[in-house]
């Protein structure tokens, strides 16, 4: 059983920490490189890379995640031994939940609405459509970045109680 919480743990922490890495890359690189380009390179950048992004693994680790941690809490929780690593990895397991939530209610239609909108260079308006997804998806995003940290922090934190 010791082998078994020990593998989930490490496991949850390494696909908490690929998707954190991923979300810091987009608050600290991406989306203010983008915030220096013009409105139909951004558009088009980001379309593409919403296109990229969904595939075999981004979604091992993004749906890993909480398979992960979810299976290392009730490892844990089922021995005296180990119950006191339940806080953080419950903690844990809702932080990553909400960054879920958010991805699901404000990222994804954000991103489903610039598909959308149809190439770049045929935008009448490209600015107008820049605006309406770059400010509320960037704000979305900052906010996954600090929840996966935070995800990562707890199980690190879970890691040492162990």
């Amino acid at each position: 059983m010791e082998t078994a919480r020990t593998a989930t743990l490490v496991a949850a922490a390494i696909a908490s920490g690929l998707i954190a890495g991923l979300f810091y890359a987009f608050t600290v690189a991406v989306m203010p490189g983008l915030a220096r380009s013009s409105d139909r390179t951004t558009i088009e950048t980001m379309q593409n890379i919403n296109k990229a992004i969904l595939n075999g693994w981004f979604i091992l680790a993004y749906l890993g995640a909480p398979l992960f941690i979810a299976a290392t809490l009730v490892l844990h929780a089922g021995d005296s031994d180990t119950r006191n690593a339940v806080p953080p990895l419950a903690a844990a397991l809702v932080a990553y939940l909400i960054t879920m939530i958010i991805t699901a209610r404000i990222n994804i239609p954000l991103n489903n609405a610039l598909e959308q909108a149809g190439s770049p260079e045929h935008l009448t308006d490209p600015t107008s459509t820049r605006l309406a997804y770059e400010t509320p998806w960037t704000r979305a995003s900052n906010w996954r970045t600090v929840l996966t940290t935070l995800t990562l922090a707890l199980l690190a934190y879970a890691l040492t109680l162990h």
